[in-house]
């Protein structure tokens, strides 16, 4: 690092130039605030997750429609099929973030799992344009051959994987551009997330309008190929911009200081707590070299026991397994505070994975003609969805946070928790519109088998999929900030997973209601789920949906109410910390 000359530099001027929060420059050495992060670091960032995101939704909104035109797969086997893929993708990186925080570092992440992603789309293309892994040999066939089924589904599951660590190591290396403890730069953070989601939803709508197009009237492969050349120049654009990076190290398995946490308050169970939690141990922030400290909390005292000073820690030198800070223990406290909390969202989960199948089925049913004879493909009514997320983040980043801040006093605007409440709000009314306009469809079908819910234009889906974007605003990006945010500092690539897993546990959760809705169904004289749209009751299951949800909101809002939210020590008295016990944040109200 550089020496100044003449006097010495305020301890202000000293963190305004150089950046003290742990991470570190492209040499490894201590980063200039002016020449690294923030905004120009995280447009390079931002625009290879605007390819990946064209790619997956080129792939994903399409897929029911593959697997039922291409591969003639029933709608249950191709809605399964779909939520399976879905669940995978979204689950995987669990793995990934972990692999990200602990191993290899976000970077390194995100350049390995995005080849893998690449070659998963160059063996897409290959399952088409190879003539011996074509679907078949004539223009209209039955079925594809078996070896077309392998490849085309090796092929979307390395995309799953390449996206598995791809999600949570990008997304939390794009918020690590900004330093918390600066408070322009801070407040940056807070928007990063709205307008990551804004370009995410840029891609989004090119891949459900563009590269559906071309699907639909071209051919599959020739949209396999563009998705891969974008994603190829994606990649290159994202090593280019490596200097202007800021890095954090892996930090080891986050797994195991939880776990030391653990033991240690299990040993000293027995042991009184401390009638002041101030006594409890603490490296001084002097000593302190990575990360932030937190200060301590009343919930889940038990592990509190890990903190204790007792006679035998005093006689020796500490061992983790036997003494633990206060940070360590409270980063405990965050994650199994969170379980609740995610457990309350996946009911919204299940609700997005409508969206991608049974929705993007219906429109291909009804009359999807606009204009002179142009006709829209399936899957393109999906951009709706884009849109009204859109429309709900650029309000609420620029009309309602500011009008929020001034009467709140909240940086936030509102607490996180509150956010992703009002998006479970919208999740019911899109259950609620969704099954209101399948019971028209089913009615037109009724009164005239012969052009069916021809007769319907696509557009009456229309209020389902804005309703579900608008909430997707509040629910989405509220998750996405909470899990980053809330998790310990040495997590944030997994929390960012925890927040896909929602959506992934969510498409599992939904093939399940959908067997246990066929099976009991079934059994009182005919199946919701018949062979197409026109022999099922979606209707019905979008109801039961909407109960579920609704019920789902009461505990939701119960949790929420009594949630503790992570608090940063911001003085340099540990003591200060335990005055009033206050939350940061506050409860949700």
């Amino acid at each position: 690092m550089e020496e100044r000359r003449g006097a010495k530099p305020s301890k202000v001027e000293d963190e305004e130039k150089w950046v003290y929060d742990s991470s570190l420059d492209h040499k490894g050495n201590v980063p200039l605030r002016a020449q690294t992060g923030v905004w120009k670091a995280s447009l390079f960032i931002v625009a290879i997750e605007f390819s990946e995101r064209l790619s997956y939704f080129g792939i994903a909104t399409s897929l029911i429609i593959y697997l039922t035109k291409v591969m003639h797969d029933d709608l249950k086997v191709a809605a399964k099929s779909v939520n399976y893929w879905s669940g995978v993708t979204t689950l995987v990186p669990l793995f990934g973030g972990f692999i990200a925080d602990a191993y290899l570092g976000r970077f390194n992440t995100v350049l390995a799992s995005s080849i893998i992603y690449l070659l998963g789309l160059i063996l897409l293309c290959m399952s088409w344009f190879v003539p011996s892994l074509r679907p078949c040999d004539t223009k209209s066939c039955h079925g594809p051959r078996k070896i077309h089924e392998v490849v085309f589904f090796l092929a979307i599951y390395l995309v799953s994987i390449g996206t598995g660590g791809h999600k949570p190591a990008l997304e939390s290396f794009g918020a690590d551009q900004f330093d918390d403890d600066h408070t322009e730069e801070r407040k940056q953070k807070m928007s990063y997330f709205n307008w990551w989601n804004f370009g995410l939803c840029c891609g989004l709508l090119l891949g459900v309008t563009l590269v559906v197009y071309v699907q639909d009237h071209v051919s599959w492969g020739v949209a396999d190929i563009v998705l891969t050349a974008v994603m190829a120049v994606s990649l290159v654009i994202f090593i280019v911009g490596r200097t202007n990076y800021r890095y954090r190290k892996p930090t080891g398995s986050p797994l195991t200081p939880m776990l030391q946490v653990l033991v240690a308050a299990i040993a000293k169970r027995s042991l009184p707590h401390p009638s002041d939690p101030a006594q409890l141990y603490e490296i001084p922030k002097s000593e302190k070299v990575h990360g932030r400290l937190l200060c301590h909390t009343k919930n889940l005292k038990f592990l509190d026991k890990a903190a204790i000073i007792s006679a035998q820690t005093l006689a020796e030198k500490p061992s983790p397994w036997r003494l633990a800070t206060v940070t360590k223990v409270e980063e405990m406290k965050l994650v199994l505070n969170m379980i609740p909390i995610w457990l309350a969202t996946l009911p919204f989960g299940m609700c997005v994975a409508q969206a991608s199948t049974f929705f993007i089925k219906q429109g291909a049913t009804m009359n999807r003609n606009i204009g002179n004879g142009f006709e829209i493909p399936p899957a393109s009514i999906f951009s709706l969805a884009a849109i009204g997320m859109i429309i709900s983040v650029t309000f609420y980043e620029k009309l309602l946070v500011p009008i929020l801040r001034r009467t709140t006093g909240n940086e936030r605007g509102i607490n996180i928790l509150q956010r992703i409440g009002i998006g479970m709000v919208f999740s019911i009314a899109t259950m609620v519109a969704a099954a209101l306009v399948e019971k028209k469809r089913l009615g037109a079908v009724e009164s005239d088998p012969v052009k069916g819910s021809h007769s319907m234009s696509v557009l009456w889906l229309a209020p389902q999929f804005v309703i579900i974007g608008l909430g997707d605003g509040f629910t989405l990006v509220g998750l996405q900030e909470y899990f980053y945010d809330q998790v310990p500092d040495s997590m944030r690539s997994l929390g960012i997973a925890f927040y896909l897993s929602v959506i992934g546990a969510g498409n599992f959760l939904s093939s399940l209601l959908i067997t246990v809705v066929d099976h009991i169904t079934e059994k009182g004289g005919k199946s919701w789920f018949g062979k197409d749209l026109n022999s099922s009751r979606l209707d019905r299951f979008y109801w039961v949906l909407a109960c579920i949800v609704a019920a789902n909101l009461c505990v939701y809002v119960f949790l929420a109410r009594r949630y503790s939210y992570k608090n940063v020590q911001k003085v340099a008295v540990v003591a200060d910390c335990y005055e009033g016990e206050l939350e940061k944040g506050g409860p949700m109200a």
